[in-house]
């Protein structure tokens, strides 16, 4: 990929909701709401002082970030004052 995010910014790469309850109902697309979490794809060199790095999962709040279509993929870039924290 040819994308290198600026300052404190990170690409990330939203984790797909399964289509299934606990339950075993079947959500269809029109219901669901997009994920709030995502892997870190790169990082810009501020980020990487806060502690975020690639193949992190962090978790952003909903409306975060701008998403951008990079080579047929959707991702979100977000700043890192806009991740609420990371999934270990």
């Amino acid at each position: 990929m040819a994308f290198e995010p600026l300052k404190d910014r990170l690409l990330v790469l939203r984790e797909e909701q399964s289509n299934q309850t606990a339950s075993g109902l079947y959500i269809p697309d029109t219901a669901k709401e997009k994920p709030l979490e995502g892997k870190v794809v790169a990082v810009g060199p501020d980020a990487k002082e806060d502690g975020i790095n690639v193949d992190d999962t962090v978790v952003f709040a909903n409306f975060s970030g701008m998403e951008v279509m990079i080579e047929g993929t959707e991702y979100l870039i977000l700043t890192s004052k806009e991740v609420l924290g990371l999934i270990k």
